[in-house]
């Protein structure tokens, strides 16, 4: 009987000892995080440097050449942001997908911008500023809050109201902008936009978003409208259709740029309020790099010298461009004012 014993605890150990030899385990080698146009050379290694038949590596889906167990990746073509790996590893009798991820920065520092006030008009403070555009010589502007969410046109000198609706009380009202003469509104996380008739203010239609995370901010370019849900990411979307076609994420040299807020497009370039920051971050739409921050904090202080704001609430929000007269417009939510400013180079 002991010998028994000591027979099948012996087969039992050379079991577990053949077992362990058949394990594989695997893991990708590279830099976590590379600046844009660099290349990153990417090396599946396996821990006891047992033999492979086969590997095939993947960025973002999509199969790249390799040698062996390695390969390069070229950054120019993934533009910044987070990017997907993977290496699909062939072995005895076996398949197994290993995963990874790089993270593609700037590869330039922002210009940093200060700021001249060049005029100072009424604003009312009753106004939680979402969205704000500029359209033949109006300014028009949607409001917050469940509620109390409203769209307006707004006389700029003057700050009068000339025409109001008010959002369903069970929406929270989000950016606006203006494209082909009909007035696109977004919600927060209803996950919902309306449009309306630029003269009359009626509600023609409705249409979800379903890729983007939430409804913040709202512009367009020439072809498409884009929007901004929270976080890193700006989306682009099929005026006719509404679906969101494709998306870029944004970088500063050093780390994703997240909060992107209230949108304007200005010269070709996005410029997006920093939620929270008193901030205006101006984006290439092509790439997803933050060419410039506008450091507007001061102007929240100017605010605050005729007016008490709620911390972390009352923040800057709302930018509009007069492309005829180059003039640009800030204001803030509840602000009791509308700032026309130039920005500056920092020195």
């Amino acid at each position: 009987m002991k010998n028994n014993s000591v027979l099948i605890s012996f087969f039992c150990f050379l079991f577990l000892l053949t077992s362990c030899s058949d394990v594989y385990k695997f893991s990708l080698q590279h830099k976590k995080q590379v600046t844009l146009n660099s290349n990153v050379e990417v090396t599946l290694k396996e821990k006891e440097d047992k033999p492979v038949n086969k590997v095939q590596f993947f960025i973002n889906g999509k199969e790249i050449s390799s040698e062996g167990n390695s390969a390069s990746i070229n950054t120019s073509n993934l533009g910044v942001g987070k990017h997907k790996i993977s290496a699909l590893v062939f072995y005895p009798e076996k398949t197994k997908k290993e995963n990874s991820f790089i993270e593609v920065v700037a590869n330039k520092a922002p210009v940093v911008y200060n700021y001249n006030i060049i005029n100072e008009y009424p604003h009312d403070k009753k106004a939680y500023t979402q969205g704000l555009e500029y359209y033949n010589g109006f300014l028009y502007e949607t409001t917050g809050r469940r509620g109390q969410s409203t769209l307006r046109k707004v006389e700029i000198k003057t700050g009068k109201v000339l025409q109001k609706i008010d959002l369903d009380k069970k929406y929270f009202g989000e950016g606006m902008t203006i494209f082909n003469n009909k007035i696109y509104w977004l919600t927060w996380q209803a996950k919902k936009g309306f449009i309306y008739n630029l003269e009359t203010f009626k509600q023609e239609k409705d249409f979800a978003y379903n890729n983007s995370k939430e409804g913040w901010g709202l512009t367009h370019n020439e072809t498409e409208l884009i929007k901004s849900d929270g976080t890193q990411k700006i989306w682009f979307l099929n005026p006719e259709t509404l679906k969101e076609q494709k998306s870029i994420q944004v970088y500063t040299n050093k780390y994703a740029v997240d909060n992107l807020n209230e949108l304007e497009l200005i010269n070709g370039k996005i410029y997006a309020n920093k939620y929270q920051q008193n901030a205006i971050v101006i984006i290439d739409p092509t790439t997803g790099i933050v060419e410039g921050i506008a450091n507007l904090k001061s102007l929240k202080k100017e605010m605050e010298k005729t007016q008490k704001l709620v911390p972390q609430d009352e923040v800057l929000n709302g930018i509009a461009f007069d492309a005829e007269n180059n003039r640009l417009f800030v204001t803030g939510k509840n602000w009791g004012k509308l700032f026309e400013i130039e920005l500056v180079k920092k020195q």
